[in-house]
C-alpha cells in the first residue's frame, strides 16, 4: 500500500515539475526569482516514510548487522517492498523516477538509521545509472524492469586490487570473440558483490586509447561462467 502511495506522489511530483517547465517555456514572463528551502508535501511525504522506516526497522536491527557481519536481506526486502529501494529507476521501467535531490532525502533517512544498510541499498543506485544513462531501452527493459518486479541487488564493479580511485589504471579487459565478449581480470570490494543478480562493470576494450576511449560497460548477469 505504502509502496503505491509512494509511487503515485512522486509521480505527482514528476508531473508538476514538468508543467512548471512547460509554462515557463511557453513564452509568459518569467516568474520572480526566489530561493526557498522548504520541502514539498510529496517530498515530505516520502522523507517521513523512510524516517519511519529507519526508525522502526532498520535502528533496532543494526546492531546486530554490525556485530554478526551477516547482510541484512530480510531489511533490504522490507524497503523495497515500501518502494525505498531503486528510487532512481524512470517510471516508464516500473521505478519512482525520482531525481537526485528526493533520492537524497530517502538516503539521508536510510543513513540515520544505519550507513551500512543504507550503502548496500543505494549500490542498487550506483550499478543502475550508467544503464539509465547509456542502455539501449531493450536492456533498460530487461535489467531495470527486473529490479522493480523483485527485491534484487545489483553491484558496480570498478575498483580492483590495484584501481580504486585511480580508474584509469584499471586492468581488467574485455575481448571480443564472434558475437560474445571475454572478460578477464579481477574486481574487488565491491559492495552487493556476492548477493547481486547483475554487475556493471567496467573493462578496458582498446588498450592503445587513452583512459577516456579505452574502456567499455558492460553488464554481467551474475550466474555467467567464469565469474568465481
Amino acid at each position: 500500500m505504502i509502496r503505491s502511495q509512494l509511487l503515485s506522489t512522486a509521480r505527482r511530483s514528476v508531473r508538476a515539475f514538468a508543467s512548471t517547465s512547460v509554462a515557463s517555456s511557453s513564452g509568459a514572463p518569467p516568474a520572480t526569482p526566489s530561493l526557498g528551502f522548504q520541502l514539498s508535501e510529496d517530498q515530505l511525504n516520502i522523507q517521513d516514510a523512510a524516517r519511519q522506516f529507519a526508525r522502526d526497522v532498520i535502528i533496532p536491527a543494526a546492531p546486530h548487522h554490525d556485530k554478526t557481519g551477516e547482510y541484512p536481506v530480510d531489511i533490504i526486502k522490507q524497503a523495497w517492498e515500501l518502494g525505498l529501494v531503486n528510487t532512481h529507476i524512470p517510471a516508464e521501467y516500473g521505478g519512482l523516477g525520482l531525481g537526485v535531490f528526493d533520492s537524497a532525502l530517502v538516503s539521508e533517512q536510510l543513513a540515520y538509521g544505519c550507513s551500512g544498510i543504507q550503502t548496500a541499498i543505494e549500490a542498487n543506485g550506483l550499478a543502475e545509472a550508467p544503464v539509465v544513462l547509456a542502455a539501449s531501452d531493450a536492456q533498460k527493459k530487461k535489467y531495470l524492469g527486473r529490479m522493480t518486479e523483485e527485491p534484487l541487488m545489483a553491484g558496480y564493479c570498478v575498483t580492483e586490487p590495484g584501481a580504486g580511485s585511480d580508474v584509469a589504471g584499471a586492468k581488467t579487459h574485455a575481448v571480443k570473440k564472434g558475437d560474445k565478449w571475454v572478460v578477464n581480470g579481477q574486481k574487488m570490494w565491491i559492495t552487493n558483490g556476492g548477493k547481486a543478480n547483475w554487475y556493471f562493470l567496467l573493462a578496458k576494450t582498446d588498450p592503445t586509447a587513452n583512459a577516456g576511449k579505452a574502456f567499455t560497460g558492460f553488464i554481467v548477469d551474475a550466474d555467467s561462467p567464469g565469474i568465481t
